[in-house]
C-alpha cells in the first residue's frame, strides 16, 4: 500500500520535492494507521489482501476483463461486489471466483445485468462517496474509520462493524447526501457500549 502510494507521488512530484514529498506521505499515512478500527491487524490486512486478490484476478482474466466493471470491498472478511457485468453467466462467475478466495466469509453481490457505466457516471459516484464519507466524519456520534463508503449508480451501501444505533445514523447522514438515490445498510452489528455505573 505505502510503495503504491509513493509511486503516484514520484510521477506527479518534480524530482526536485520528490524527497520531502515521500517525507510527508509516510507521516500521512503512519497518523492514519493509529486510526480506532474495530478490526484487528490480522483481519485489516486479510481484508485488503482479499480486495487485492478478487481484482488481480478478475482484472487479469482475459476472457472476462473487458465485459465487467467490478468493485470490490472487503470487511472483516464480508466482501460487497458492485458494478455491471454483460451477461449473467459473466454474473455468476465473478461471484464464484471471488467466493473462493481465502478468507472471504461471505458475499453480497449487488452486481447487475447490464451494459458498463461510463468514465462520468463512475466520477459521480466516486464524488456522492466522497460528500457521504465527509458529512458521516463531522458527526460527533460516529466514528468514521468503522465505517466503509460505497456507491454503484447512485446507490450508496454501507458496510462495519457498528451498534444498531450508529447503523441508524450513518444510513440517515448518507440518505440526506445530494445525489443519493437510496441507501442499502450492510453492516455487522455489535452490542452497545454498558452505560458507565453511576457515581456513588
Amino acid at each position: 500500500m505505502y510503495g503504491k502510494t509513493i509511486l503516484q507521488f514520484y510521477r506527479l512530484c518534480p524530482p526536485a520535492f520528490f524527497p520531502a514529498a515521500v517525507l510527508l506521505v509516510l507521516l500521512l499515512l503512519a497518523s492514519c494507521s493509529v486510526l480506532p478500527d474495530r478490526r484487528d491487524t490480522n483481519t485489516i490486512v486479510k481484508d485488503e489482501n482479499i480486495e487485492s486478490k478478487a481484482t488481480n484476478t478478475l482484472y487479469g482474466d482475459t476472457s472476462i476483463n473487458k465485459k465487467i466493471h467490478v468493485n470490490v470491498t472487503s470487511f472483516n472478511g464480508i466482501v460487497l461486489l458492485s458494478g455491471e457485468a454483460l451477461s449473467e453467466e459473466l454474473r455468476q462467475k465473478v461471484i464464484d471466483i471471488v467466493r473462493n478466495i481465502p478468507d472471504v466469509r461471505r458475499v453480497h453481490s449487488e452486481l447487475v445485468v447490464a451494459d458498463l457505466t461510463s468514465f462520468e457516471a463512475r466520477s459521480g459516484d466516486s464524488w456522492i462517496t466522497s460528500k457521504v464519507k465527509s458529512q458521516l466524519m463531522k458527526n460527533k456520534q460516529l466514528e468514521t474509520n468503522y465505517i466503509k463508503v460505497v456507491t454503484e449508480n447512485d446507490i450508496v451501501y454501507l458496510m462495519g462493524l457498528v451498534t444498531e444505533k450508529e447503523a441508524a445514523i450513518a444510513a440517515e447522514v448518507a440518505r440526506n447526501v445530494t445525489g443519493v438515490q437510496s441507501v442499502v445498510t450492510m453492516f455487522e452489528y455489535i452490542p452497545e457500549p454498558a452505560a458507565p455505573a453511576p457515581a456513588k
